[in-house]
């Protein structure tokens, strides 16, 4: 005879299941139970289930794999809902398992009971309440297809624990992967041939082309086919927060990220674009500024696997259903080259980098001072996440990427304390990679419980946290849009340097440009965890940015 626990593990390892990130309680002892028996199935011991599933996430978002959470029912799960919340928005494939009471309790408020099918509705792609054991194979095979294929993101399945104690034959469970047939899922279009031909024509023909590219961009082969594509016909790119990585940063033909705190040259070559092909991007809000206002002069052709997105936020006069990888492919040697010098001139006369010019005597330590002490010490090469906040912005524009999925932020819902779980995530699912998590002294008081964690399994991740005593992002709109009227945004902070200590990793202090690159280079030949805190100018301001509400031609250049 096996449990459903033991049933549901032979069915994680089915699906290729190393790891999870999980946080135990009553519900899902018996989950933990058939854990204990399985040698193949890495548990991470969090410290609090919102950063199992920020972990999950770091994990998803560097392999490109469904990363999988376990918490319990009750307050377990409710705690996990901001980390689901966060990886539905950003389009992250998530396998997020909750305990539930047994199934004749349900609706009676047994002890640590909630409806958390019905809370996680609408920021799951899909969930499931496993009602009876015969279900779990059809169910577990059904989430991870949900979560990985089309536009990806994250699947409930809630555990009722009376399931998971219930017997079933061993030689009656399902062996191997059944085919999966949802009626009405249709994941993957076909690209018409005329609209790629009309794509290529139009791009063929423009005499003002950029090249837009999201997050959907980092699927596949997608990345290597757009520095071809935009290497072979001279196209510049400009990319969203969630495309970092995508096409290199220091490269010529990068015009860095547009939007809200997008670069100059990004802003103004989109919005003069004659032929804007947007590749994986959604238009949020931040991106566009004021949509009405939004590249009036383009011809915009939009490619995304999600129909819901096309025509959602932006009018668009080519929509392509599809995935990015298969438009590029569709796209290459159907355009044909054309002298775009004059535009590139026009664009080189826009800075893509704000500048920060240290006045003469001044000793203090600038925050976009430290992110290129970074990116020098790592090469552009580490897998880097941040918080959210200035430093995240900092970085976006600071730190040079050369490979996609090495940039790991909250986009979409903008959560401070996604940076260092989701830089554990990362360091366990890349052991041989160095990972930086950047955070600001707001964001990560959130969660730096996790700094056991850390401890506990050895990862290597470095963590910069920029310390101005400020909520900075806040302050700053509070300065340019409430006149300085600073309404709680003064935080305190311990001497983070000393906790690091206090947990067993090493930690170091930076107060100069000098002490700077000094802990950093000396962090960086330290195998395992290692907090540096940085004192950076109080009232440094993220620039350029666009007033909220306005057109991104209209940018505060600072």
């Amino acid at each position: 005879m096996m449990t459903g626990a033991h049933l549901l593990i032979q069915l994680l390892l089915r699906h290729q299941v190393d790891t999870i990130f999980g946080y135990p309680g009553g519900a899902v002892l018996p989950v933990y139970d058939a854990l204990y028996d399985c040698d193949r199935i890495r548990h991470i011991l969090v410290r609090h289930e919102q950063a199992a599933v920020h972990a999950a996430d770091g994990y998803a978002r560097v392999t490109g794999r469904p990363g999988v959470a376990l918490v319990t029912s009750g307050p377990g799960a409710t705690n996990a809902v901001t980390g689901i919340a966060t990886a539905y928005m950003d389009s992250v494939p998530l396998i997020v398992l909750t305990g539930q009471v047994p199934t004749d309790m349900l609706g009676l408020d047994s002890f640590q009971e909630v409806d958390i099918y019905g809370m996680t509705m609408p920021i799951t792609k899909h969930n499931f309440i496993v009602m009876n054991l015969s279900e779990l194979p059809r169910i577990v095979g059904e989430a991870f297809h949900i979560a990985q294929t089309g536009r990806p993101g994250p699947v409930v399945i809630d555990l009722p624990k009376n399931v998971m104690t219930a017997k079933i034959p061993a030689d009656q469970t399902p062996q191997g992967t059944a085919p999966i047939r949802l009626r009405g899922y249709k994941p993957y279009n076909i690209l018409p041939e005329s609209s790629l031909e009309l794509a290529a024509e139009r791009l063929a023909t423009a005499k003002r082309p950029v090249l837009l590219v999201g997050g959907g961009a980092m699927a596949g082969d997608a990345p290597s086919l757009l520095r071809e594509l935009a290497t072979e016909y001279c196209l510049p790119v400009a990319s969203t927060l969630m495309g970092l990585g995508a096409f290199p940063s220091g490269h010529p033909l990068h015009l860095g990220m547009v939007g809200m705190h997008g670069s100059v040259a990004a802003n103004r070559a989109v919005q003069g674009a004659d032929v804007l092909l947007c590749l994986g991007v959604r238009f949020s809000d931040r991106v566009t500024g004021q949509r009405r206002s939004f590249s009036p002069h383009s011809y915009k052709i939009q490619v995304d696997i999600d129909e819901a997105e096309l025509n959602k936020n932006i009018a668009i006069d080519l929509a392509l259903c599809g995935t990015v990888e298969n438009a590029l492919t569709g796209l290459m040697g159907r355009i044909s080259a054309r002298d775009h010098s004059s535009w590139h001139n026009q664009i080189a006369a826009w800075p893509k980098h704000t500048f920060v010019f240290r006045q003469k005597g001044n000793l203090l330590l600038t925050p976009q001072e430290v992110i290129r002490y970074i990116d020098k010490a790592t090469r552009g090469d580490a897998i880097i996440t941040t918080d959210v906040g200035q430093h995240q912005i900092w970085t976006a524009h600071h730190y040079e990427f050369t490979e996609p999925r090495s940039f790991l932020t909250s986009g979409g819902l903008g959560t401070m304390g996604y940076g260092f779980p989701a830089a554990i995530g990362a360091a366990i699912a890349c052991p041989n990679r160095q990972v930086v998590c950047v955070s600001g002294d707001g964001s990560f008081q959130m969660n730096m419980q996790e700094l056991m964690t850390a401890i506990d399994y050895g990862v290597n991740v470095k963590v910069a946290i920029l310390k101005n005593g400020y909520l900075g992002m806040v302050r700053q709109w509070q300065q340019l849009f409430q006149n300085k009227r600073y309404s709680a945004v003064r935080i305190s902070s311990p001497d983070f340097a000393s906790l690091a200590n206090a947990f067993g990793a090493r930690g170091f202090r930076a107060r100069t440009p000098g002490e700077a690159l000094s802990i950093i280079n000396t962090a960086f030949e330290i195998d395992g965890p290692v907090i540096m805190e940085f004192d950076v100018t109080e009232e440094e301001n993220v620039y350029p940015m666009v007033p909220p509400g306005a057109s991104n031609m209209i940018m505060i250049e600072g």
